[in-house]
């Protein structure tokens, strides 16, 4: 049953925690955790190290950073900046890693995926949209021009979706990366999620590059550095979850429920023996067909969106200053 069980997620995190609820321990998957108490900010790393530990967990061998802040959706800007702080640190580190140091100034380009006009898929667009762009004042004026904070020549691109250019993303990109020349990409996406309570309170980084829809089952050509030909850090935030997953957590209440009812004690008991693993896929039949293809994403998302892209490009831009965060 674990092999038909397919969980509908972005994040390594939950996959890797679908293996330990199901008492499964992955050979070449290391997770490590970190916990501020008084922030009430959990990182959490989970490193893919071999080829067998990236095939069952379905994705590339690399890093993935998770930032997860409870009250990251509200719209406390004191909580925001402190997200933003921390994804500037880690991300600043993820960028030593992966580029040398060079005598120049490294060259970032932005790439905010999604569309701009369905709202749980516009964060790319939006993070875009409060970027310190810098390259053209650069190369027009030379570096001296630019702000004198500013460590990193950056661009940005939204290239929109194929539904609105009749290209694939992949094909956008390559075209911009072979006439700019950048030192790396970084792309931002909404994502999909398995948890409901990770929705618009986790942020995603991963130095593998990305897989454009593979959440909601649009898979499209991957932004990686084997495609590219440029390192990708990849930035996401879940925003949505499929149908199943709500049923799943709302059978989850059922069977607390049942536990305290003596007539119906014994149907609890029984589903109450079911895997993670199980109930997803009794879930999806149950559901199947009309709902299964199905996403769900909160009422408020419109403004969540717009303060969250804030949250990320802050941490951008903080990144790019090259500010010391210890």
């Amino acid at each position: 049953m674990v092999e038909k069980y397919n969980i509908r997620t972005d994040l390594a995190l939950e996959e890797k925690e679908r293996f330990e609820s199901d008492q499964v321990e992955v050979q070449g998957v290391v997770l490590e955790e970190e916990y501020d108490k008084e922030r009430e900010i959990r990182v959490t790393t989970v490193r893919i190290e071999t080829e067998n530990g990236a095939k069952t967990m379905g994705k590339p061998v690399g890093t993935y950073l998770t930032i997860e802040a409870p009250n990251l959706s509200s719209p406390d800007e004191g909580i925001h900046r402190e997200v933003s702080e921390e994804l500037a640190k880690y991300l600043i580190e993820v960028m030593e890693k992966i580029i040398p140091e060079s005598e120049h100034d490294k060259e970032v380009l932005v790439i905010g995926l999604g569309n701009r006009q369905a709202t749980p898929d516009a964060l790319g667009p939006y993070v875009t949209d409060n970027l310190n762009v810098t390259r053209h004042i650069v190369k027009e004026y030379g570096k001296y021009a630019a702000p004198e904070e500013m460590n990193c020549v950056v661009s940005a691109i939204v290239p929109g979706v194929m539904a609105q250019t009749g290209m694939e993303t992949a094909e956008i990109i390559k075209g911009v990366v072979r006439e700019t020349k950048p030192d790396l990409l970084i792309v931002i996406d909404a994502l999909a999620a398995r948890n409901s309570r990770r929705l618009n309170r986790t942020i995603q980084i991963a130095d593998t590059g990305i897989n454009p829809g593979s959440g909601v089952g649009n898979y499209r050509n991957a932004i990686t550095k084997e495609t590219i030909g440029v390192p990708v850090i990849a930035i996401g935030v879940p925003t949505v979850v499929d149908a199943v997953t709500i049923v799943s957590d709302t059978m989850e209440n059922l069977l607390s429920a049942l536990e305290t009812s003596e007539s119906l004690k014994g149907v609890g008991l029984v589903l109450g023996g079911y895997s993670e693993a199980e109930k997803y896929e009794l879930i999806k039949e149950l559901i199947a067909p009309n709902l299964n293809s199905m996403f769900m994403t909160p009422k408020d998302i419109d403004e969540t969106v717009k303060r969250l892209s804030y949250t990320i490009s802050e941490g951008l831009n903080l990144a790019f200053s090259g500010q010391s965060f210890e």
